[in-house]
């Protein structure tokens, strides 16, 4: 640790013809101002594109600089370690090997474990302690829930997991939990199983990334000295991004700043948009009442933007009442005004954003330089297809692309096994998904068999779940997921693909799975399966749709070159694009009307900062687009533009629309009695009712088999009946690695029934025995 001044050779120098030093002289006013105030309590309000960032690590290599302070005396907080190593970069052009001598610039995760391995003991742990990641908390909380015999499908481990980490988020410990909190999980033992897990983390000696900051905010309550110690050492103290700050951390800061008060925090109330992760928007408008005489300076000189994009930004955000107040101004001149465009239906907007994009392409604008943000992962799916069907290259950005993630996947694969049942990916995919208590052994067992035998997988669990090979509960498990299938197969010559998908999510339990996680990322992955059933609404057969998938996911696999960025608006903060798509602007999508029911006002005024956010992205041209129709479940649904589009200054907006017959969306009456789409036509064309080869012909054709048959017996399993093996009859004595030795006493096909010497009668497949010497 470097605890001496920077040396004069590693020094910037003195100062500019100004007088300023040379890393003030080149900003503005507010910024030089906010880098020069050195002593007292200071809430740098940076706008977007404001050059925080720039003031940031001035206003650090001024305090070095200027021996303010030693390197090793300044907490430096940012939110990410990307962002730690720009600001070490940055400060390290300005003053040199000094920066080398900075240990406590990093995340709030990085610091606190620093400070935690020097008094893990106060906390009941050692130094060497290990942080466990998300799949070590999953399953060390599917111990305890196991270990205290809770049913795991109604109180799933990740809801346990999101609660805890909530609780942590906010500062609470076990003892900490109200009535509220503690009738969360499990019926009112929230906090038994929140001690249990502690308890369990401490006999690990381990702790997870939210004990980081939570057990040093114990420490600093219970421990004077201690916070005396870091109060003394921290002569100044800086915070990137503290509109983003949860409770834990905005207490852990407090205590840190109140015995000198040299604090600067550098953020934007109106881009706090984090809550889901637990960041509250009131830590960044009470700093003044924390610590009183604080001095505010704003940051409103916006170096990104148009005028007009900021002016309809400004005019938007200014709907709300919880902020401190600013307005973005710009030096640039000109500039396109923000369009609004109403369009028909969904598929009008994607067709809309991919012929603007190609224009732009054609005038010379780089596809780098052109993004489209989403306030939902699932609205993606429909601007992929069109780009990929007109051959315009894009990425995507904070997330996979639609048909690469899990649940779509998942889904994907339920769908080819019942198309495709010799589809052994497919199958092993989702045998076990959701979980069916199927593990890797039953997995072996079916692969040995399949291997033997010359079938597919799926054809292989019906043989073994008709057997004594497998434990009863995985036979068992097996013949109804198999039964499962059959009525699948049959279902899908009778109703259309849209409909098969949601009966077979629903029966299977992954859609009670997701809703059971009741979190955030389920939700999201909810909503995905909802968008996959409606992109299935446009084909007639389950055939057709998968084929199509097949050439989406073979054209995801282009090459290197410029690209349209798909991402969200939450992904997309900190971030700049000459053009700037912005889709979906509609009551119920933007706003989200699931936050709006969870959260209210509140959530209403985070969606709008949102929307602020999402527009100042642009430099050169913003696009917002709404839809009158959308497909819901089928179902054509009238759609109302989002209140955020008439809360848009008419000054700075051209609004247009592209419906037949020129009607003007938003400022249609949307009232049911004279709903201007009632018309359209919901049903679709009548299907053919011939069937289909079955299933279970689909199985084992091929094979010198005959016809697959369910037999209702207490196992309920299906078999085969295959040619027997030559080498093997009735009185043959034969080995199983399993039940040892016997003798044959009944053979059907390959199936024999075998009296063993140790295990009793069994009934197994003769590929799993040997002749016995």
């Amino acid at each position: 640790m470097n605890d001496t001044p920077a040396s004069s050779a590693t020094m910037p120098s003195a100062g500019t013809d100004s007088g300023l030093p040379r890393y003030a002289a080149n900003l503005n006013s507010p910024q030089q101002e906010a880098v020069l105030t050195t002593e007292g309590p200071v809430l740098m309000l940076a706008g977007a594109g404001t050059g925080k960032t720039a003031a940031l690590t001035a206003r650090l290599a001024h305090l070095v600089a200027m021996r303010k302070a030693w390197p090793s005396e300044i907490l430096c907080v940012t939110f990410t370690n990307k962002a730690a190593r720009e600001m070490r970069e940055r400060v390290g052009r300005h003053i040199g090997d000094a920066v080398e001598g900075m240990p406590w610039l990093g995340t709030f995760h990085s610091i606190g474990a620093k400070m935690l391995r020097r008094h893990a003991e106060l906390v009941g742990l050692q130094s060497n302690y290990t942080i466990i990641d998300t799949d070590d908390q999953l399953r060390l909380l599917k111990q305890l829930i196991r270990d205290q015999d809770l049913d795991e499908k109604r109180w799933p481990p990740r809801q346990l997991a999101g609660l805890i980490d909530r609780w942590k988020n906010r500062g609470l410990n076990p003892a900490d939990l109200d009535a509220a909190e503690n009738e969360a999980f499990a019926n009112g033992r929230g906090q038994e199983f929140y001690t249990l897990y502690q308890e369990r983390l401490k006999a690990l000696n381990a702790c997870d990334f939210g004990d980081l900051l939570l057990h040093m905010l114990n420490i600093l309550r219970r421990e004077p000295e201690v916070l005396k110690m870091y109060q003394q050492r921290f002569k100044y103290i800086l915070v990137d991004e503290y509109q983003d700050t949860n409770q834990v951390q905005y207490l852990w800061l407090r205590l840190l700043a109140q015995e000198r008060k040299n604090i600067c925090v550098v953020g934007d109330d109106d881009q706090s948009i984090y809550s889901w992760r637990g960041a509250e928007v009131a830590n960044i408008l009470r700093f003044e009442k924390d610590f009183p005489g604080a001095k505010v300076v704003k940051l409103e000189q916006n170096y990104r933007s148009t005028p007009h994009i900021l002016a309809a930004a400004s005019g938007l955000i200014d709907a709300n009442s919880q902020r401190i107040g600013k307005t973005l101004w710009t030096q640039f001149e000109g500039g396109d005004q923000v369009r609004v465009i109403g369009v028909w239906d969904a598929p009008e907007e994607a067709r809309r954003v991919g012929e603007e994009a190609e224009r732009l392409e054609r005038e010379g604008a780089s596809l780098d330089q052109v993004a489209l943000l989403v306030r939902a992962q699932y609205q993606t799916r429909e601007f992929e297809d069109r780009f990929i069907q007109i051959g315009l290259n894009y990425r995507i950005i904070g997330g996979f692309r639609f048909y690469e993630r899990s649940e779509i996947r998942d889904a994907l694969a339920y769908l080819r096994v019942i198309a495709q049942p010799r589809d052994d990916l497919a199958f092993e995919r989702i045998y076990n998904q959701p979980k069916r208590g199927l593990g890797a052994k039953t997995l072996e067992k079916m692969f040995q068999h399949a291997r033997a035998t010359d079938m597919p997988l799926a054809a292989a669990s019906l043989q073994l779940a008709d057997s004594d090979e497998l434990p009863k509960r995985a036979a068992g498990t097996i013949a109804a997921l198999m039964r499962d299938f059959l009525r699948w197969k049959e279902l899908a010559e009778q109703t259309t693909p849209a409909e098969l998908l949601r009966t077979v999510m629903d029966e299977c339990g992954y859609t009670a799975m997701l809703q059971a996680e009741k979190s955030a990322e389920s939700a999201g992955r909810l909503e995905n399966l909802s968008e996959l059933a409606r992109a299935m609404e446009e084909y007639e057969t389950l055939g057709d749709f998968l084929e199509h998938v097949s050439l989406v996911m073979d054209n995801e696999r282009a090459g290197d070159g410029e690209k349209l960025t798909i991402m969200t608006m939450h992904a997309a903060k900190g971030l700049e694009f000459d053009n700037v798509f912005l889709p979906g602007w509609e009551e119920g999508v933007f706003p989200s009307q699931r936050s709006l029911d969870e959260g209210g006002l509140a959530s209403l005024e985070e969606e709008r900062r949102l929307a602020y956010v999402a527009i100042t992205r642009a430099r050169k041209r913003c696009t917002i687009l709404y839809a009158a129709n959308r497909r819901i479940y089928g179902q054509w649904t009238s759609s109302i533009p989002s209140r955020f589009v008439a809360e848009l200054p008419d000054d700075h907006v051209t609004r247009e629309t592209t419906m037949t017959g020129g009607a003007s969306l938003w400022q249609a009456n949307w009232s049911e009695s004279e709903d201007p789409f009632a018309h359209v036509s919901t049903s679709r064309p009548e299907r053919s009712s011939q069937r289909g080869p079955g299933w279970q012909r689909a199985l084992t054709s091929g094979y010198d088999t005959k016809q697959l048959r369910l037999k209702e017996s207490t196992r309920s399993a299906a078999s085969f009946a295959a040619q027997p093996r030559s080498d093997i009859a009735v009185g043959a004595r034969v080995f199983h690695d399993k039940f040892g030795y016997g003798e044959v006493i009944g053979q059907e096909g390959n199936k024999l029934e075998i009296e063993f010497d140790t295990s009793g009668t069994k009934r197994v497949i003769d590929s799993f025995v040997n002749v016995a010497d």
